[in-house]
């Protein structure tokens, strides 16, 4: 006999994630999260501009809702059912393959968002590894904390004439040199080219895009935008009936505090929703009189 449906399937254990989960726990709803254990969050040991504080999946629609087979380390594949599925699986960042990146990142040498920590830029060294117009909008944006900001090519082509009159007219640096070697010492990167010139940076943004983990949503038929982020409403649902999307597989602002909102939404929105189906989870009985 299959087990009695979920009320929801929340897939990714991220800041979105967690935040839809604690959601549906208050609201007393029958869920399950599930997570591949790979969180992009899970690399920043510490959040400084946000107040207060594994495994994979694959979805089918179903008569009513979807059905989900879930693999898990050491265990058979396990089937469920769910009335609602959030897809809070998050994006990938295109990493500029240095050694030891992760341990980088952790350390916060290397980094990915300056609207998250370029406060934490003011008056240091900083360098953006990339080489067209999103990193050079995302070099000015550093400017704002920081005067010595330089672009490193790596020697990937793709800067325009224009790309190189705005890199002159922001007083940026430029270094369009093959990398031969990166260390990251201490609190400091140290890039090695390979004309034999070194340059130290005491923060290094890589801004080489990202990649949407929006395979899940492809695979039901839910909209994609242009670059692969699952479009929705203001309620956080998807073109597919019953299907919604939080935090950063969204198109929006990548912040955590972002996705808190985005999942609350979401899970507040499938809570009403079966309510007004009648489904309503069973109350706690009010203590007797004294």
């Amino acid at each position: 006999m299959n087990p009695e449906p979920l009320d929801a399937l929340v897939i990714g254990g991220g800041p979105a994630g967690l935040t839809a989960a604690i959601y549906l726990a208050r609201f007393r709803r029958r869920f399950l999260l599930v997570d591949a254990g790979a969180s992009r969050a899970s690399l920043i040991p510490n959040s400084h501009n946000l107040p207060g504080y594994p495994e994979g999946s694959a979805v089918e629609r179903a008569e009513r809702g979807f059905s989900a087979r879930l693999e898990v380390s050491g265990e058979q594949d396990r089937e469920v059912s769910a009335r609602f599925v959030l897809l809070a699986t998050g994006i990938r960042d295109r990493r500029p393959g240095l050694p030891n990146e992760e341990d980088a990142t952790r350390r916060g040498i290397l980094r990915y968002c300056p609207v998250c920590d370029g406060y934490e830029a003011t008056g240091r060294r900083v360098g953006v590894i990339g080489a067209d117009s999103h990193a050079i909008a995302e070099a000015a944006f550093l400017t704002t904390w920081s005067k010595d900001v330089t672009l490193f090519t790596f020697s990937r082509p793709g800067l325009s004439g224009s790309d190189r009159a705005r890199i002159e007219e922001l007083g940026l640096g430029l270094v369009e040199e093959r990398v031969g070697a990166a260390t990251f010492e201490d609190s400091v990167a140290r890039l090695d080219f390979a004309n034999g010139s070194t340059v130290r940076c005491d923060l290094l943004y890589g801004a080489l895009g990202v990649e949407p983990l929006s395979d899940l949503a492809r695979a039901v038929g839910a909209t994609l935008d242009d670059e692969g982020f699952v479009a929705v409403d203001a309620s956080q649902r998807s073109s597919v009936a019953d299907l919604y999307a939080a935090g950063d597989v969204v198109k929006s602002l990548n912040q955590i505090a972002v996705a808190m909102g985005q999942a609350a939404i979401a899970a507040t929105n499938m809570h009403r929703r079966l309510l007004d189906e009648g489904v309503r989870p069973e109350a706690a009985d009010a203590p007797e009189p004294r």
